[in-house]
């Protein structure tokens, strides 16, 4: 259910509600929050709450310091594991200037901009996310560890899959917050999960990206183990991927897939520092399915961009390079601004690509282009990207290309 403003004051008076968190995250995807009581909305939704942005990464120095949180009352939501009786409800927020515009560093409003600059177009975009993460035990004094909670494999059962009961209590959380998970499975690591979700509008899956996280590591938490999304955790082994799913659509029904593709495909090289924010991200490629080349295909899991059999409503593209490092609300904006560039510009989309690229010979490797391969690689590709300087402001691009 979206609630107005109105409405969440409402439910917070009637529901015994005592606390509201204010939720939002850093240029780089770590979600942030600020808890306030009942009696501070009005003023919350009116002129938003102050932060310090200069204790955030990326948001500032000392000499502009003061950001305002305005929560968007759609996303109201409350936080099942939090007590019945004075309870915690939490919203995703807008970050603004003390003069009431955007912070440009507000990645989740990049998002929404480009989401409705599609739509003004006539275009929308659905997307579903795949995201794996580890579970890893902990150490006597309650610190994580590196050692995985099962040694099962890729969709093996109980007793080998000891996950299975935290995905449950994960997917039955998640559905109290409203968030309805299509599938969850042992992925092919010791200890690796995951969990899939049902299609969604840009913005609504983004939120739910993050949202995933926070349940996942708290519920982990509460069966004392360790969940852990970074993209290379225990070497050897798999690492975790966010395999980002997405359709497009039109007014009048035509076939925009593989405009949209072509786009992803055009601009994949700039957008990689993006989708792959950290030097770990680079110790993934190209084993255990992740991707190396540029590349699609029909099904072909060894590609960058598969298109799953499907049919209708189901017709999608899979992007298979990201890691759960990535923003969401960056990431997908991003996707959103190469696939409009590729519809747009009708840029053709090249052959598939219907071999094995992990099993194939170095003559045929050579013909095709590789993403980057280290981080350096791909900030040097953002750095000097018409595309990317078009589309993210400098305060994003610089916080990216000078983080090492």
């Amino acid at each position: 259910m979206k609630y107005s403003a109105q409405e969440v004051m409402q439910y917070v008076m009637e529901e015994d509600v005592k606390f509201i968190r204010l939720a939002f995250c850093d240029i780089y995807g770590k979600q942030k929050n600020i808890s306030i009581m009942p009696g501070e909305l009005p003023r919350a939704f009116d002129c938003g709450i102050a932060i310090d942005a200069s204790a955030i990464d990326g948001f500032g120095d000392e000499t502009h310091s003061d950001l305002f949180l305005r929560p968007d009352p759609g996303t109201l939501t409350v936080l099942p594991w939090r007590p019945e009786h004075g309870r915690v409800v939490r919203m995703f927020c807008s970050i603004h200037l003390p003069d009431g515009s955007l912070f440009e560093g507000d990645t989740r409003s990049i998002l929404k901009k480009a989401v409705a600059d599609a739509e003004k177009q006539g275009i929308s975009f659905a997307f579903g996310a795949e995201m794996e993460f580890y579970l890893f035990k902990l150490d006597e004094s309650g610190n994580p560890t590196t050692a995985p909670f099962d040694t099962a494999g890729y969709m093996d059962i109980a007793p080998e899959d000891r996950g299975e009961n935290v995905r449950r209590e994960i997917c039955l959380t998640l559905e109290k917050m409203d968030i309805f998970p299509e599938s969850s499975h042992h992925e092919e690591g010791p200890g690796q999960n995951e969990i899939d979700f049902r299609y969604a509008d840009a913005l609504t899956s983004a939120d739910n990206a993050m949202t995933f996280r926070t349940v996942v590591k708290t519920v982990a938490g509460r069966n004392g183990l360790c969940a852990d999304f970074s993209p290379k955790p225990v070497p050897g082994q798999p690492g975790n991927g966010f395999h980002i799913n997405l359709s497009v659509k039109n007014k009048n029904g035509s076939d925009l897939l593989p405009c949209m593709i072509a786009g992803i495909l055009t601009h994949i090289s700039d957008m990689t520092l993006f989708l792959n924010p950290i030097h770990e991200s680079y110790e993934r490629f190209g084993n255990y399915k992740a991707p190396r080349y540029i590349s699609w295909s029909a099904e072909n899991r060894s590609q960058l961009v598969r298109v799953p059999a499907a049919t209708g409503e189901y017709r999608r593209a899979e992007l298979r390079s990201p890691d759960p490092a990535t923003n969401p609300y960056l990431a997908f904006a991003l996707l959103i601004r190469a696939a409009m560039d590729g519809i747009e510009k009708k840029i053709p989309l090249p052959p598939a690509t219907d071999i094995n690229l992990f099993a194939a010979d170095p003559v045929t490797l050579a013909k095709f282009k590789k993403l980057p391969q280290s981080r350096d690689e791909a900030v040097a590709a953002a750095g000097a990207s018409a595309f990317i300087a078009r589309h993210l402001p400098g305060t994003v691009i610089g916080a990216y290309c000078h983080n090492a």
